[in-house]
């Protein structure tokens, strides 16, 4: 246990960081959450934390900084989605970026122990050359959230560099698992999910064989809790304190599709659509820097698929919808 250290948790509403500050209770943390409920449910708020209701956006997230005076900032509150970022660039920036800014501006005049950003694996490197993918690869984001996020980095790193802010950026794969948002990442589990429980069939775009490096959550959860203690060598650029947060493995739709319908016990067809334009071929993070540090996924695919479809269904049960 220990009463005595402070964990900020912005975004905690949310599905990943839900889990997270979760992890950080279950430890003996005291734990604040901040959310304006955009996006994250109220039922996803761990018992045991306090709750404010704030856009991080807003200049008071400074002050609550100062007031609750964390040890650690785990920064998760952002503007996720690709399509809102080209249709909106300044929305997507306002949280994106002046939110990161009041934090790390509070964070710096608290002396935060330990600041986590949540980057991504799966925009900051645009159409990798390499696959895996590592954190050295070509920045080449395609979209203002991909942009967002690497300066978001860059931010930090001026903060660390300049300012004496210790931070550690996580860029993840595509992450599923309870609790997950069907618009998120790695929706298609959640909606192919759903459509079991419902007897329809699965659409899947193209040919299905595009393929995505699929994180279970609790493996991410591991990942936050292991760099927001673990002593990082300190050394320039904003690689050297970024690190990718998934399998290394690429998995095709048609494969996801396939497990699914197995743990679902049904196999109602496929409904194939032409191919997105501007969707991504392939894309798998290679995760060897933080597996050098102690870190690594322990969750397959199989199980990991598995308690997500159980949960899914379970919630249906609960509305009355589905199987």
């Amino acid at each position: 246990m220990n009463d005595d250290r402070r964990v900020l948790v912005t975004g905690g509403a949310g599905f990943i960081a839900s889990h997270v500050a979760e992890a950080y209770l279950a430890r003996g943390d005291r734990v604040w959450i901040v959310d304006d409920l955009s996006t994250g449910k109220r039922e996803n708020l761990p018992a045991g934390a306090q709750f404010v209701e704030m856009d991080v956006a807003d200049p008071s997230v400074r002050d609550l900084v100062r007031e609750i005076r964390p040890h650690i900032v785990n920064h998760h509150a952002a503007q996720i989605d690709v399509r809102t970022s080209v249709a909106a660039p300044d929305r997507d920036a306002r949280t994106n970026l002046l939110g990161l800014l009041n934090l790390t501006e509070g964070a710096v005049e608290t002396g935060v122990d330990r600041f986590v950003y949540v980057s991504s694996g799966g925009v900051v490197y645009g159409e990798p050359e390499q696959i895996p993918t590592p954190e050295s690869a070509e920045k080449l984001p395609l979209s203002p959230y991909g942009v967002s996020k690497l300066a978001g980095e860059f931010y930090l790193n001026y903060y660390r560099r300049v300012r004496g802010l210790a931070y550690v950026a996580l860029r993840y794969g595509n992450v599923f698992g309870p609790r997950q948002d069907p618009h998120g990442e790695a929706g298609v589990v959640a909606i192919f999910s759903n459509r079991l429980l419902g007897g329809e069939s699965l659409t899947v775009f193209g040919d299905g064989e595009q393929t995505r490096d699929y994180v279970f959550v609790e493996d991410v959860v591991s990942a936050n809790l292991f760099v927001s203690e673990t002593a990082i060598p300190d050394s320039q650029g904003i690689d050297s304190v970024a690190f990718n947060v998934g399998t290394g493995v690429g998995t095709s739709v048609n494969r996801l599709a396939d497990v699914l319908e197995e743990v679902a016990g049904v196999r109602p067809g496929r409904d194939h659509q032409p191919p997105r334009a501007g969707e991504l071929r392939h894309s798998a993070l290679d995760c060897a820097s933080l597996r050098g540090l102690g870190w690594a996924p322990t969750t397959d695919l199989e199980t990991g698929l598995r308690k997500t479809f159980l949960y899914i269904k379970a919630q249906a049960g609960k509305t009355g919808d589905g199987a």
